[in-house]
């Protein structure tokens, strides 16, 4: 599953240094806003230390893990809805992702200009809100404009369709995100070809000081507060320490350097696996002497989907699936040893894939 999410936010906020640190694709980190004119898109590992619990157990020729494709986006300003500043060639690279990952400068630095001229994440978080509300609007009305006639026919599609979106119109009016309404799932499909931007899952970033690492700070407190009626979850990182991070190839001398400031694991990590759980997504494994591998699916698919990421006919042709817990594959060892003590379950088409199975698909086409 190729999967996206953008980082965006207004500019001078810390994105690129971000991006930089996430993958090996550099964008220019400058102090003037748009740097990054076109979109930079790096594809980062996800961590889990599962893959290592099973490549010591297996002993595979390789091991791939699962990715997540971040995109650099350009920063927006004021006005981008409209134009301003490139801004609908920004606005145009966020509709393709599938989930927004939104940065907020929370650090007071005299040295990097701030395009507001002061550091408020209410005020960075509600710019970039309101352009991305304004260009839905705009989408929503020109859809409303389409429907209405068929609507004012008597046909009850329309209607429905046509009621769907002057709900999603006065809540972007009243300066609402679409993902904030509570809508059937069936009712949704109108709106399935704007591609609306503010209709996407969205993670706060909050790019701190060294000293507000641990702890936070005003800023983020601030922010915290007004995201707490979006459910959405805030991460702090301090972006300069991350790229610093990111240097380290030796896994000891990273550990060292993040126990000096009283982390476990880097917040870019936390980041990582922070976006994965925003779009609702979970690991399987598939484990043989060629290779270990993980693969992405959604919560809730069952085994016949799953069995589909790895080729379209292992779900064509599907009969059953062969599931082993990690805990009993720690015990047992091996393969042979789970299916010596009765831990391999059989699992039909209806069984629901649960996080960090250890699956073997039978198929026949």
């Amino acid at each position: 599953m190729a999967l996206q999410c953008g980082i965006v936010g207004l500019p001078n906020v810390g994105k690129s240094t971000l991006f930089n640190a996430l993958s090996s694709a550099k964008a220019e980190a400058a102090n003037f806003p748009f740097c990054t004119i076109e979109p930079n898109v790096g594809v980062v590992t996800v961590p889990d230390n599962r893959l290592q619990i099973l490549e010591k157990l297996v002993n595979p020729q390789r091991v791939l893990p699962t990715v997540i494709e971040f995109v650099d986006i350009a920063g927006l300003v004021k006005g981008a809805s409209k134009g301003e500043g490139l801004g609908n060639k920004f606005l145009a690279n966020i509709r393709e992702v599938d989930a927004v990952i939104h940065v907020i400068r929370c650090f007071e630095d005299e040295n990097i200009i701030h395009v507001a001229g002061g550091v408020d994440p209410v005020f960075d978080k509600e710019v970039i809100d309101t352009e991305l509300q304004l260009k839905d609007l705009e989408s929503v009305e020109k859809k409303i404009q389409r429907i209405e006639k068929v609507a004012k026919s008597g046909d009850a599609r329309a209607k429905k369709d046509l009621e769907t979106l002057l709900l999603f119109k006065q809540a972007l009016n009243e300066g609402q995100n679409a993902r904030a309404l509570d809508i059937d799932k069936d009712d949704l499909e109108v709106l399935r070809d704007l591609h609306l931007l503010t209709i996407k899952p969205v993670l706060y970033v909050a790019n701190v000081d060294e000293g507000s690492l641990l702890t936070g700070n005003k800023f983020v407190d601030k922010l915290r507060e007004k995201v707490k009626e979006e459910n959405a979850d805030v991460i702090i990182l301090c972006a300069a320490i991350e790229s610093q991070i990111a240097e380290f190839e030796d896994l000891e001398e990273k550990a060292m350097f993040l126990s000096e400031y009283g982390l476990d694991e880097s917040g870019l990590n936390k980041l990582i696996s922070g976006a994965y759980s925003l779009l609702n997504l979970i690991t399987y494994f598939t484990a043989g002497v060629q290779e270990v591998r993980a693969w992405t699916i959604k919560k809730g698919w069952k085994a016949p989907q799953a069995a589909g990421v790895i080729h379209t006919d292992f779900e064509r042709g599907f009969i059953k699936a062969e599931v082993i817990k990690l805990p009993d594959y720690q015990q047992f060892k091996t393969e042979a040893g789970c299916r010596e003590n009765g831990k391999i379950s059989i699992e039909g088409k209806e069984y629901v894939v649960q996080d960090g199975d250890i699956m073997h698909f039978r198929f026949n086409v």
